[in-house]
């Protein structure tokens, strides 16, 4: 039979209920952006990507705050960058500490400021120091081990390919996520995913594609073009939780305006709980223009919410703004 995004998988021995996954979201993934995911169908989800030197030093912010799991989120994976391997092993055997069920490794961070440190990107151009790290996490938590990387650093540029070779080749990974455009291509451009495809056929271990995933159709799309174990959902997930509900067949349309302000009444509670109200004010700004896009708010109240100096003000302004608009 075809393979179905709704099918169960193993990853390292761990039951995925579905072929869906949220991708680590940098800056992004905290554990409510996590829960979210799962409370609309995602089989798994990733965190943000994470420092291992910060988690090694013990930094009270990185333990208490990126480290923090919800006990309805499982299978979750934390996803950690770093160069040193000794380093790795330490903050993998804290985050399995902190109960994650995966350790996966930034590979493919094409930020300069990660790059020029050894870690990200820059790991597909050094692949011993990759495969040093990925044996060092699994080493430390004692858990699967899998790596998200890109094709390579430049065009033409397939190191990023050999990197996920030898890494599944020499048993140091259980997965690998792939995201089949160049480093220097950031976020645009169209992925390759007849590269993807031949991945998926040559490695031994599952292969994750991600990139260019902001509907359902695209997603389904690359799934089926390149035989992918699974397919991780990102930018396109943002304000958009129902995108994979909709992927699973749990639903056929887009969410009502009651629905989306519903949503972003849970995001504002789950910030407070995470960050407290003060810092919850600043940190939702970045959240807000997903949702205002599916209620269609003008640029004026985009403004608004932008400077609304409380969180009560901000969600009287949006019930305000839905309320006139249906009544006109």
């Amino acid at each position: 039979m075809p393979r179905r995004l709704t099918d169960t998988w193993s990853l390292g021995g761990l039951s995925i209920p579905n072929r869906v996954v949220l991708a680590p979201l940098a800056g992004i993934g905290n554990w409510f952006v996590r829960l979210q995911a799962k409370r609309y169908g995602a089989g798994l989800a990733v965190s943000e990507m994470v420092s291992s030197f910060a988690i090694h030093y013990r930094n009270e912010r990185t333990l208490r705050e990126l480290l923090r799991i919800h006990p309805e989120e499982h299978p979750v994976a934390v996803q950690l960058f770093g160069y040193d391997p000794d380093v790795m092993a330490s903050a993998a055997e804290q985050v399995a500490a902190a109960g994650a069920d995966l350790i996966d490794i930034n590979m493919g961070c094409p930020v300069p400021k990660v790059c020029k440190t050894g870690a990200g990107a820059a790991l597909l151009e050094d692949p011993a120091r990759a495969l040093a790290l990925a044996r060092a996490a699994g080493r430390g938590s004692g858990l699967p081990v899998t790596v998200k990387l890109r094709s390579g650093q430049r065009p033409g540029d397939l190191r990023g390919i050999e990197v996920a070779r030898r890494l599944a080749g020499e048993g140091a990974v259980a997965a690998v996520a792939l995201h089949p455009r160049h480093a220097s291509q950031r976020h645009k451009g169209a992925p390759d995913y007849a590269l993807a495809a031949r991945v998926v056929e040559e490695l031994p271990v599952p292969v994750m594609v991600s990139g260019g995933l902001q509907s359902a159709e695209q997603a389904r799309t690359a799934f089926e073009r390149t035989g992918a174990a699974a397919v991780l959902l990102a930018r396109g997930s943002l304000g958009n939780p129902w995108l994979f509900a909709e992927l699973l067949g749990r639903r056929a349309g887009p969410p009502s305006r009651a629905e989306v302000l519903a949503e972003i009444d849970w995001v504002v509670e789950c910030a407070v709980a995470h960050l407290g109200e003060a810092r919850a004010v600043h940190y939702l700004r970045k959240f807000y223009p997903w949702y205002l896009e599916r209620l269609g708010a003008d640029k004026l109240v985009r403004q608004a919410l932008q400077t609304a100096p409380t969180l009560e003000a901000a969600r009287s302004l949006l019930h305000e703004t839905t309320r006139l608009e249906l009544a006109a």
